[in-house]
Parts: C-alpha cells; sequence; structure tokens
C-alpha cells in the first residue's frame, strides 16, 4: 500500500541532508526583483517566489520518495533524476532524462510528457504529479495524456497517480478514482533562498546519494514499442479508409483508439478548402488558392467530441480555430516550438485529394460526433 510516511506529511528534512542545495533552480528573474528591492508582497515578486517555490518543494518531495521507496517493500522500482543518475540527454521513443535532468517521453524532436517521478510496485506503475498550487483543478486537466502514454508503452501495469499537495489545496473531490491523494503540511523555501543569496555562508555536507537494486534509470526501463508519428498516421488512414464515410465512428470509440484520443488530444482526419474556411471561420486574411486549412477531431476533458481547424500559415505560424459553448469562435496561436506544429506539418504532406471535405461535409460530420459522441463523459 502507497500510503502516506509522517515523515514526508510533516515534511521532516533530517534525513535529506543538503541535498535540495545541489539542485539548480531557475532564479534569474527572482534575483532581479529582491536585488532591486521589491517588496515581497508585491505581486510580481509573490509569482516568481511561489514559481521557485514550486521547484523547491518538487526536489523536495522527489528525495523523500527516494528514500520511502527504499524502505517501502511494495515499492519494487524508483526512478532516478536530477544529480541522483548520471545521463542528461533525452533519447528519441523511450524514456530517458533531458538536459534539465527531468524524466521525460519524447520523439526524435519534440518532448510529449514529463514526470516528476515514477515508482512501480508488483503490478502497478505511478507517475506523481507534486504542486503548491492552492487549487488543483487545472492539474487533473493534464494527468489523462500522461496516463494514456504509460498505458501504452507500459501495457502489464495498472496506471495511476499519485498527486502531493500542501493542506488546503481545493479541488481533489473532482480527480479520477485512479488518483491518489497526498497532503503535506504547508512548505516553505525560505531557507534555500537563504543559502542561493549567500552560498558560502554555510559548509554544505556532501551530496546524498543512495544504492539499491529499486533505483534504476529512466532509459534502463523495458518500454513497449510506440512510434508517435507512425500511430497517428495510422490512425488518420483508419478513420477515413471507408470511402462511404466521412469518419469511421465505430474505430474511432474503439478502447484502444481512445486511450490514443487522450494521449494526442486531437486526431487529423481531413482537410478544407481555404474558400470553404474563409465562410466556416471567417477568415478575412489572403492566403493562396492551394492552402489548406486541416480538420481534426479534438476530445474534449468531458469526453466530448468536437471539430477543431488548423490553419498553417507558415512552418512555425500555426492557428487552431475552435469553438466555445456559445458557438463563438475562438483563434489561439500555437508555440512555434510545441509538438502540435510538427503535427501539423508531418501530416499535412500526406493528405491527399481523398482527404478533402466539402461544406456539406462537414455539417454532416458536426451532427454525427453531436449524435454518436457527445454526453459520453
Amino acid at each position: 500500500m502507497l500510503d502516506i510516511s509522517e515523515s514526508i506529511a510533516n515534511l521532516e528534512n533530517e534525513d535529506i541532508s543538503d541535498n535540495l542545495l545541489y539542485y539548480s533552480y531557475n532564479v534569474k528573474h527572482l534575483l532581479k526583483l529582491y536585488q532591486s528591492g521589491m517588496p515581497k508582497d508585491d505581486p510580481l515578486y509573490l509569482s516568481a517566489y511561489r514559481s521557485f517555490e514550486g521547484e523547491v518543494y518538487e526536489n523536495f518531495i522527489f528525495e523523500k520518495l527516494l528514500r520511502y521507496s527504499l524502505e517501502n517493500e511494495d515499492v519494487e522500482k524508483f526512478v532516478l533524476k536530477g544529480f541522483h543518475q548520471n545521463r542528461t540527454k533525452a533519447h528519441a521513443n523511450t524514456l530517458s532524462i533531458s538536459e534539465k535532468r527531468q524524466i521525460v517521453y519524447r520523439t526524435k524532436s519534440r518532448e510529449i510528457s514529463e514526470f516528476d517521478a515514477l515508482l512501480f510496485t508488483k503490478s502497478e506503475l505511478y507517475f506523481v504529479e507534486m504542486t503548491l498550487v492552492k487549487s488543483a483543478i487545472k492539474l487533473k486537466k493534464r494527468l489523462r495524456k500522461k496516463k494514456a502514454l504509460l498505458e501504452t508503452i507500459f501495457p502489464n501495469y495498472e496506471i495511476k497517480a499519485l498527486i502531493i499537495l500542501n493542506e488546503g489545496a481545493s479541488g481533489t473531490k473532482q480527480f479520477p478514482s485512479y488518483c491518489k491523494i497526498w497532503f503535506t503540511k504547508e512548505f516553505s523555501a525560505e531557507g534555500v533562498l537563504e543559502h542561493i543569496l549567500d552560498p558560502h555562508e554555510k559548509q554544505l555536507a556532501p551530496k546524498e546519494r543512495m544504492k539499491s537494486p529499486k533505483l534504476v534509470e529512466a532509459h534502463s526501463l523495458e518500454l513497449y514499442p510506440f512510434r508517435y508519428y507512425n500511430t497517428i498516421n495510422w490512425i488518420t488512414k483508419s478513420l477515413r479508409a471507408n470511402k462511404n464515410y466521412l469518419v469511421d465512428i465505430n474505430f474511432l470509440l474503439t478502447p484502444k483508439v481512445q486511450r490514443f484520443h487522450d494521449l494526442y488530444n486531437k486526431f487529423y482526419v481531413g482537410y478544407i478548402s481555404i474558400d470553404i474556411a474563409r465562410n466556416i471561420l471567417g477568415l478575412t486574411k489572403e492566403y493562396a488558392p492551394d492552402q489548406k486549412v486541416i480538420v481534426a477531431l479534438e476530445k474534449k476533458h468531458n469526453d466530448d467530441i468536437v471539430i477543431t481547424y488548423y490553419l498553417q500559415q507558415s512552418r512555425k505560424n500555426l492557428l487552431i480555430y475552435s469553438y466555445d459553448d456559445n458557438g463563438k469562435i475562438n483563434v489561439e496561436k500555437k508555440d512555434p516550438f510545441g509538438i502540435t506544429v510538427t503535427e501539423v506539418y508531418h501530416i499535412t504532406k500526406f493528405m491527399d485529394e481523398k482527404y478533402r471535405y466539402s461544406a456539406a461535409d462537414i455539417k454532416k460530420l458536426d451532427a454525427l460526433l453531436k449524435r454518436k459522441c457527445q454526453g459520453r463523459g
């Protein structure tokens, strides 16, 4: 059983030596504000400090979980990160350690997910989220993708989430049943900040590194093969394989494909011409006549599936058009270095004429989704 220890609940730090002071922290902005004499109750200072404090809390809980895993008989493996492991290069299509020494899964060019910690029992794999947020509602939104990824690459384990929060955090009753919630006392990073401000005041104890067969590095884990772009190609082609269907709903709603929908969040199923997009989306800017606007099926957090549109204006300039609950169009510019930009560029290259939708097709597809795919959550 993974029950919280008193040591973790009470944030006892006697067993972690000075390890917290050996981590790297992103404090450049915070130090500028501090050195400028900005009051500590200023919103700008508080925002920078809370970001730093969240980093320290994550490292503190990681140190405590490492020791907890060694003491708990149910834990068979705990994945190392930070200065506890030796590699600092992320590898493609596997779990590995990033240059920032975090546990990540990435494709050849883009990071898919990052994990605060991973621990294995005989039959369960827990991915850990530790945060100081007062409301955990937003945290819930990013759990589904991580769970889906781990279910794909570790199919022989039951995937669960361990959420570690400060006492008083709200929104935890809305978490899915696969989540286990731990609460700790209120955390403060003042001691770490004092060391950063005056690193020579204290003689640090050496880094404390544990050794045990339980402690493993990410790259050593055996994963079920998963190719990110190959899989999304297969799904797109399968959804449109039957020329009599605008999209194969039966295939879309199979448990396996829906797990991938949790992972990718959207499936690309076709495209419309710029002229049709101009009418549907109210476009005013001029585009080339052969400009494609990609049609995708997005999975909402309530499990509804809706149509969204992707307009790639250049290799790194991607706009997403979607509708809110009131039917109003929202336009969002995607991160030029995010994976969605790469996905759309990749998927557009193989969508030929058979993937083209008419305006009438879009209306039928929208009606089909509302009839078959909404109200399932």
